[in-house]
């Protein structure tokens, strides 16, 4: 028996206005997804425990079976296991985006946040920018790691997670930064290391160049996710099968290298609807052969929710539909059975630009046991069967032992 996740990164939604009232995933043409779904076991999941943040870290622990309640001790710890950073128990992690802010000559404390992710910013000119603030601001105690794209980590040694509320930035897109500067006496040393780095950033050549060629600088960086060393149990001691994941981005590479399963790099993965769908799609199958298990992790529709781009969010569902669905099923032919689990981990609504932790849309599919589903999957037509997950990772024993 093989197994296969695909997981759309905030496909779910609410009604989008722009959208004329619809979803992206009522509005999505996807023929391929909604073959499944029409024989295919569909409800909702409740993937983010009450009283946890609806983030993806939680949320996609929760999917491949991890209860976060046990196991989650923060966000960028994750992330700093797939840069390759060896942790100390006594480390702290801190996830450092590239972002910007308004350039207008305010005090840093009153400035906007204009994008939280510097345009999407590449990883050859974010590493080039961390170098230059760990240059300046790194130390015996801080230390700057270059990671994918806007995303990078500070590691603290001896550090403490009593930080106040570092808030995401994508939570804060648009707004001023005033009330979202922690008011910790502990956070004060990364609040000041915060405001010395637009100094740093603001005339650095890497950003001269972009503002140049029409795009944003990436002046500052943003500190937020703060954790320790992660101790996760491995995924085939959980689960009792071998498992393997594809993305693009660090935080799902690191939960997979904590699991102890494969994690596969492929070229031209951005996180974003420019990525290599085919590659991913061949990299799992490829993971597929060594494991019963591979999971495929696809960030686009979750940037496009923070992003408030509906169309984009909308054409992110029908890519993975139109590029990624037909090479797996393809090549998934040769084996006796299989079984697909498509979903969401939790979702992004364009009306809100952040996570939400409401139920999300699940499809469960096995080729031997074929069941009569819905004609579409999206979020109103997954509630209308009636099924619930209340308990988000026993989706994965439901998926592999049902």
């Amino acid at each position: 028996m093989k197994y296969v996740v695909v997981l759309y990164d905030g496909m779910a939604d609410y009604p989008v206005p722009a959208l004329g009232g619809k979803t992206p995933m009522m509005l999505a043409k996807k023929p391929n997804l909604d073959s499944l779904a029409k024989k295919a076991e569909v409800g909702l999941v409740r993937t983010v425990p009450k009283g946890m943040k609806p983030g993806s870290d939680v949320a996609n622990m929760s999917v491949m079976g991890f209860d976060p309640a046990k196991y989650y001790t923060g966000r960028s710890p994750l992330e700093a296991a797939s840069i390759g950073i060896d942790m100390k128990p006594t480390d702290v992690s801190l996830r450092c985006n590239l972002v910007t802010l308004s350039e207008d000559g305010k005090p840093y404390e009153e400035k906007t946040i204009e994008d939280y992710c510097a345009d999407d910013i590449s990883s050859n000119e974010g590493a080039q920018l961390i170098e230059a603030v760990n240059r300046e601001l790194g130390n015996d105690v801080f230390k700057f790691y270059a990671g994918v794209s806007y995303r990078h980590c500070l590691i603290w040694k001896n550090g403490t997670t009593d930080l106040g509320n570092l808030t995401p930035p994508h939570d804060i897109t648009g707004k001023v930064i005033t009330e979202y500067l922690s008011k910790s006496e502990n956070a004060r040393v990364l609040i000041d290391m915060m405001k010395k780095s637009y100094d740093i950033l603001k005339d650095h050549p890497v950003n001269l160049a972009r503002k140049a060629r029409g795009k944003r600088p990436a002046n500052s960086i943003w500190l937020w996710g703060e954790g320790t060393r992660p101790s996760i149990s491995s995924f085939e001691e959980i689960n009792g099968i071998k498992g393997g994941v594809v993305s693009a981005v660090d935080l799902i590479k690191g939960i997979g290298r904590c699991a102890g399963m494969e994690v596969a790099s492929v070229e031209g993965a951005t996180g974003y609807i420019d990525t290599n769908f085919e590659g991913k799609a061949q990299a799992a199958l490829d993971i597929l052969e060594r494991n019963d298990l591979v999971y495929i992790h696809f960030e686009a529709t979750d940037e496009c929710g923070h992003r408030n781009e509906p169309e984009n969010k909308v054409r992110a569902i029908e890519l993975i539909d139109e590029r990624v669905l037909p090479i797996l099923f393809d090549g998934l032919k040769k084996y006796d059975d299989y079984k697909i689990m498509i979903l969401p981990d939790h979702p992004t609504p364009i009306v809100t630009r952040t996570h939400a932790s409401d139920p999300v849309p699940y499809l469960i599919y096995h080729k031997s046991r074929e069941k009569s589903g819905v004609d579409t999957i999206n979020e109103e037509t997954a509630a209308a069967t009636g099924l619930f997950i209340e308990y988000g990772p026993g989706i994965m024993s439901r998926f592999i032992k049902d």
